[in-house]
């Protein structure tokens, strides 16, 4: 009792905690046996990491940051996964017979005596302090994702037989149940969800998996315990089953959509499975049901918020947001449709497929197996009444051409486009084969965006030295050591006036269109990256990756 009262007292003196807490802690403590710094921590009165530097000074200890800490491979072959499951405990350095690991409970006073027992006492064992939470991603980290449940279910079954699970399609994929290839597929989703990603990779080579997560647009890969190649087919087999996909087709390409939760939060999953030569590889995207935004919240603001604005106040007219794949065009229009989205009007939008669920709108899925296309949808859509229609893409001339003719006709048509910039649009459309005159007189406004990674707010530092002012990320937990944590949208808004319709009608170059359009006041999207660098948002290799098809405007 009394180091654990030095430990309270200790967080006392340091301000941390008051008497009255300590107090609190300690009848608690009464009541069930626990450390009285986990009572701390789960009332909320310390945080983790303030706890364990409490104890490193009580215990004289060293405190290591494991995310920053390189391990030896060849650890693995002395110090076994299920030890360090058991005791929470991280293998870091071994130099002869010294080993050194990592600890987060040293008031255990008999844990080292358990390790080195379950060891069979080979090594002297050196502790230093790390937080449980470290800990466990360290483990997770160096053993491989997924690696406890791979070495409960080969220990239970000898070797794996496992098979398509029917478990419920839709769970909360928090809740663990015993080893099963279930919970190896729930802890890549759950993973997935804690690194804020929006795609799994899931790629068969022959001796090995590869299991990728696109992370604010870009794919970070993760580590898996080698034992996991023998678990694929089991593991596409689940995935199929959440998706209501064909368990016995393996030679042809198979889309589908499934639904799991975390905690109250639901995540829609789009699936898609390819047949590859070491078997079927798989994405899924994740699309958490509720990612509705207004538009100031996109990153819309000043003056192309206000033609935006106006754009989706007419009654009638096309707007056409460009962008490759990925740029967020899509969360956009969506973001306009719920800004517009009234009981006096009727929104009806075919898609490919239905990404997110507008309550209040019709949303129509693209079905080519029963000939229900872009076009076909559009002329079935007319029939409905709309006031407004969205048209997930316009890809071809003859889908261009309604969605200009229902434009023309009183309707106000929202859709997007493959190019690099606003002014391209016009370029875009006219090789499709739309006459020019069509073009001037429907489309009223060309939208180019961009997703841009943000700097890490708990890792920012002021580049040393360099003018212009920027900043970039050191690197930390949060942002899983690349420096960036989330993305914003970086706009070019080029609104359809009459001296740009003179232009598209005497066939002016995308070059013509884009000067006109900036002498007029539009911000082009290096510029509006450039800003966001000088507020210290992102930095300039962001933007100069994001926007490397043209010159960077300073």
């Amino acid at each position: 009792m009394k180091s654990r009262m030095k430990i309270g007292q200790h967080l006392v003196e340091k301000g941390l905690i008051t008497e009255d807490q300590l107090k609190q802690a300690l009848d608690a403590q009464a009541k069930k046996d626990r450390f009285l710094g986990e009572i701390f921590v789960e009332n909320g009165w310390v945080t983790e990491e303030q706890l364990m530097e409490s104890l490193a000074e009580q215990f004289k200890m060293q405190l290591v940051r494991l995310a920053e800490t390189a391990v030896d491979p060849k650890l693995k072959e002395v110090f076994p996964l299920k030890v360090a499951l058991h005791y929470k405990v991280m293998p870091l350095e071994l130099k002869g017979t010294q080993l050194t690991i990592a600890i987060a409970a040293p008031q255990d006073i008999l844990l080292l005596d358990h390790v080195s027992l379950a060891l069979r006492q080979k090594y002297v064992l050196n502790a230093v302090l790390a937080t449980g939470h470290e800990i466990d991603k360290a483990i997770s980290r160096f053993y491989g994702l997924g690696a406890e449940t791979v070495d409960r279910i080969l220990l239970r079954e000898g070797q794996p037989q496992a098979q398509a699970s029917a478990e419920p399609a839709v769970q909360d994929i928090q809740k663990s149940e015993e080893a099963s290839v279930v919970k190896l597929v729930n802890q890549f989703l759950l993973e997935a969800y804690q690194r804020r990603a929006t795609d799994i990779h899931l790629e068969p080579f022959r001796d090995k998996i590869r299991l990728r997560y696109r992370v604010d647009g870009v794919l970070e890969t993760a580590d898996l315990p080698d034992t996991m190649r023998r678990f694929f087919p089991a593991i596409i087999s689940r995935i199929k089953v959440l998706s209501g996909l064909n368990l016995v087709e393996k030679r042809a390409p198979q889309d589908g959509r499934g639904s799991v939760t975390v905690g109250s939060q639901k995540l829609d999953l789009r699936v898609s499975v390819l047949p590859s030569s070491a078997g079927e590889g798989v994405v899924i995207r994740i699309l958490p049901n509720a990612m509705l935004y207004n538009l100031s919240e996109l990153g819309l603001e000043g003056r192309n918020l206000e033609i935006m604005q106006k754009m989706l106040a007419k009654p009638y007219g096309l707007m056409f947001v460009t962008g490759p794949t990925g740029s967020g065009k899509t969360t956009t229009l969506y973001s306009a449709l719920k800004q517009i989205n009234t009981e006096e009007r009727k929104i009806i939008t075919i898609e490919d497929p239905v990404e997110y669920e507008l309550p209040g709108i019709m949303q129509v899925p693209v079905n080519p197996q029963v000939g229900m296309g872009f076009a076909q949808g559009l002329r079935s859509m007319l029939r409905h009444d709309p006031d407004v229609m969205m048209v997930g893409e316009v890809r071809d001339v003859e889908t261009a051409e309604l969605a200009i003719r229902i434009a023309l006709t009183g309707h106000l048509v929202l859709s997007t486009l493959h190019t690099n910039d606003a002014a391209s649009g016009f370029a875009r459309l006219t090789d499709m084969g739309i006459p020019p005159y069509l073009l001037a007189s429907s489309v009223s406004c060309l939208v180019a965006q961009r997703l841009i990674r943000k700097i890490c707010d708990k890792c920012r530092q002021e580049v040393p030295g360099v003018v212009p002012r920027s900043f970039h990320g050191e690197g930390c937990n949060a942002c899983h050591r690349t420096g960036y944590n989330g993305r914003m949208a970086i706009y070019e808004v080029l609104p359809v006036t009459a001296e740009i319709k003179k232009l598209v009608l005497q066939k002016a170059s995308v070059d013509e269109i884009r000067q006109l359009a900036v002498d007029q006041g539009m911000t082009s999207l290096q510029t509006e990256g450039w800003a966001k660098v000088k507020e210290g948002l992102t930095s300039p290799e962001e933007v100069l990756r994001i926007t490397s098809n043209e010159t960077m405007e300073i």
